[in-house]
C-alpha cells in the first residue's frame, strides 16, 4: 500500500543570481562563519534545527534531511558568484515499512504512571512482547527515535493541545512516557473532569492538554441504547464543541483527530433541523452514509479554525487511525491476534477505511488553501499507512484480567502502550524540526530576494 503523505513540509531551495558582488560576498562569507559557529556553541537553540542531534550513542546514518549548500561546477562556471540556498531533498516520511529495533521499548509499564489501565498489555499479561520492537523505516531516508530532551527544548514556552477521542488520549499518554525519560508534568488541570486534563512541565513552561470531543463538533447523546447499543448521537454538522474551539486561541500547536465514534448511530442536524442520519433505524429520515457526517465534521472544524481570529498557532491533522478486527466485528467475536507487522506488499486499506482517510486528506487540502491566505499553518501527520501495517500493536484482551467482572470486548482500536502509537512522536518531533528547516529556507530565500531588488 502506498499512501501519499506529506509531501510538501520541505522546499527545495533555488540558487539566486545576485548584483553587489562585493556586498554579497561579505554576507556570505559571515553568513557561513555564524551557522558553523552558533551551532557548536548553542547545539539545543534549533536554528537550523535540522542540527539537533539524536540522543542515541551512534550517529544516524546520513539521511535526506541535510542541507546541500554546495553549487555544481556548471553553475559556478556560468555564474561564478551566487548565494546557495540550503536545499533539502524530499522524503515523505509517512511511507515506509517496519524494520526491528532491538533497543526498544524506551519505557515500561513499570516506569511510566501515564498509561491508561486499558492499553497497559504488559501488565494483563500479553504474552508476546515482539509487537513492542519495532521502528518505521521511511522509503529513502531515515526518521530518528523520538528525542524528548530535544522535542521539550523545541517546546519551551509552547502550549499544545490533543483534540479528539480516546486514541487522541492514547497518543498523548504514549507522549508523556516518552517524554517520563527526562521529567514528569504536573497536574494543573482547571476542572475535575478526567475528559479536559492539562500538565506543565515546569522547567520548560510547556503546557500539554487533552479535549476529549469524539466527534470534534457539538453533540448530543439522544439515546443511550440505539440500534446498536452504542447510543444514538445527535450530531450538529455545522455548530462547534465550545468546550474545545472556545480555548483554541490559547495553544500554539492542535492535534486534531477523529474517526471510529463515527460508526455509531447518529442524527444529522443541519441549520437546526433534521438533514439525515447513519444507520439510526428511524422511519421517515433520510438514510446518509458516515462519510457524509465526517466530512461535514471536519469541514465545520476548519472552518472554525481559520475564522478565529485569535488564534495564530499551528493546526497538525493527525490522519485515521485504522481498527484491525478480523473473524468478526467489534461486538461480534472480532479480534486482533497478529504478532507481527504486515509489509506494505502484504496487505492493501481499502473499503471504509480508505474512504474515511481519503475524506479527511480533502477537507484537510481545502482547509490548508484557505489557512495560507489568511497566514495559518497546517500540517499533515500522516500516520495512516503505517498503522495500518499494525495489526499486532493492539491491546485485544490484555487491557485487564482474564476473571475480571467487566463486560469489555476484544480492543482492536487502541494502541498498547508502549507500542506502535510511539512512532507518533518520532513523526511530529521530525515534523517540527522541518518547520525549523523550512523557516531559516524562507529568511534566506527572503533575504536574497530583497538583495536582488
Amino acid at each position: 500500500m502506498k499512501l501519499q503523505g506529506n509531501g510538501d513540509i520541505l522546499q527545495y531551495g533555488k540558487s539566486h543570481t545576485l548584483q553587489k558582488t562585493p556586498k554579497v560576498v561579505l554576507l556570505v562569507t559571515l553568513t557561513l562563519v555564524l551557522l558553523t559557529i552558533i551551532p557548536l556553541y548553542y547545539p539545543l537553540l534549533g536554528y537550523p534545527l535540522f542540527l539537533l542531534k539524536n540522543l542515541s550513542s551512534s550517529p544516524p546514518p546520513p539521511s535526506s534531511s541535510s542541507f546541500s549548500s554546495q553549487p555544481s561546477s556548471s553553475q559556478l562556471e556560468d555564474d561564478p558568484i551566487k548565494v546557495e540556498e540550503p536545499t533539502v531533498k524530499k522524503c515523505d516520511i509517512f511511507t515506509g515499512e517496519w524494520i526491528p529495533n532491538p533497543k526498544a521499548p524506551y519505557y515500561k509499564n513499570t516506569t511510566c504512571w501515564a498509561i491508561h489501565e486499558h492499553q497497559n498489555c504488559m501488565k494483563y499479561g500479553r504474552p508476546n512482547l515482539d509487537f513492542m520492537k519495532w521502528r518505521w523505516k521511511p522509503d529513502g531516508c531515515e526518521l530518528p527515535i523520538f528525542n524528548p530532551a530535544q522535542f521539550l527544548e523545541l517546546m519551551r514556552d509552547k502550549k499544545l493541545a490533543f483534540i479528539g477521542d480516546s486514541v487522541a488520549r492514547n497518543h498523548m499518554q504514549s507522549l508523556m512516557c516518552l517524554l517520563s525519560r527526562v521529567v514528569y508534568p504536573i497536574d494543573v488541570s482547571y476542572t475535575k473532569d478526567e475528559n479536559f486534563k492539562r500538565w506543565r512541565y515546569t522547567d520548560y513552561n510547556f503546557t500539554m492538554a487533552s479535549y476529549w470531543t469524539p466527534f470534534l463538533i457539538k453533540t448530543k447523546l439522544e439515546e443511550v441504547g440505539g440500534p446498536t447499543n452504542t447510543g444514538l448521537f445527535n450530531l450538529y454538522l455545522d455548530e462547534l464543541d465550545e468546550a474545545w474551539t472556545d480555548q483554541m486561541h490559547e495553544f500554539d500547536y492542535l492535534i486534531i483527530s477523529a474517526g471510529q465514534w463515527f460508526y455509531r448511530p447518529t442524527m444529522f442536524y443541519e441549520n437546526s433541523r433534521l438533514s439525515g442520519c447513519y444507520y439510526c433505524h428511524k422511519e421517515n429520515v433520510t438514510d446518509l452514509t458516515v462519510y457524509y457526517g465526517y466530512r461535514k465534521a471536519f469541514r465545520t472544524v476548519f472552518k472554525a479554525i481559520n475564522g478565529n481570529g485569535k488564534f495564530k498557532g499551528m493546526t497538525i491533522l493527525r490522519t485515521f487511525s485504522p481498527a484491525h478486527f478480523e473473524n468478526g466485528i467489534w461486538n461480534k467475536g472480532g479480534d486482533c491476534v497478529r504478532t507481527r507487522p504486515f509489509r506494505s506488499n502484504e496487505t492493501t486499506m481499502e473499503g471504509p477505511n480508505l474512504e474515511l482517510y481519503m475524506t479527511q486528506i480533502e477537507e484537510y487540502r481545502a482547509a490548508e488553501r484557505e489557512g495560507q491566505k489568511r497566514g495559518l499553518k497546517f500540517r499533515l501527520l500522516d500516520s495512516t499507512q503505517a498503522m495500518w501495517l499494525r495489526p499486532d500493536g493492539h491491546p485485544s484482551r490484555y487491557g485487564h484480567w482474564p476473571n475480571a467482572n467487566v463486560t469489555l470486548y476484544n480492543d482492536c482500536v487502541h494502541w498498547c502502550l508502549p507500542g506502535p502509537i510511539d512512532s507518533w512522536s518520532d513523526f511530529l518531533l521530525e515534523m517540527l524540526k522541518m518547520e525549523g528547516t523550512r523557516k531559516y529556507e524562507e529568511k534566506l530565500h527572503s533575504k536574497a530576494k530583497r538583495m536582488r531588488s
